[in-house]
């Protein structure tokens, strides 16, 4: 079976519901599947927000993996000792979608 391999970019904090969805309904399908949700901008801060912290944290004991950039973070003063555990962090996020993407990972931006 192939595995397939997918980044999702979230920029805008009011597309997270859409985002969430799209990952859902993507982890149904039949595929094997490696999942990274990418967030920068504005967008970091929902990390942090009750609503989706839930839905995230089920879908990382699925296999899919919550990052966020650095840069996004320190503009938006939030220090990643205040993100849940199943976030992680880099430096760049435009770093890591230019290194995901040249790796072969799909790149969906609701």
């Amino acid at each position: 079976m192939t595995l397939y391999h997918v980044i999702f970019h979230i920029d805008e904090e009011e597309k997270w519901p859409l985002l969430l969805g799209n990952v859902k309904n993507l982890l149904k399908e039949n595929m094997a599947i490696e999942i990274e949700v990418l967030a920068n901008a504005v967008a970091v801060s929902d990390y942090q927000l009750e609503p989706f912290i839930d839905q995230m944290r089920n879908l990382s004991q699925q296999g899919v993996q919550f990052v966020a950039c650095q840069n996004a973070l320190n503009a938006q003063h939030i220090v990643k000792n205040d993100l849940p555990a199943f976030v992680s962090v880099v430096p760049a996020g435009v770093a890591e979608l230019v290194k995901k993407q040249s790796s072969g990972y799909a790149y969906i931006k609701p």
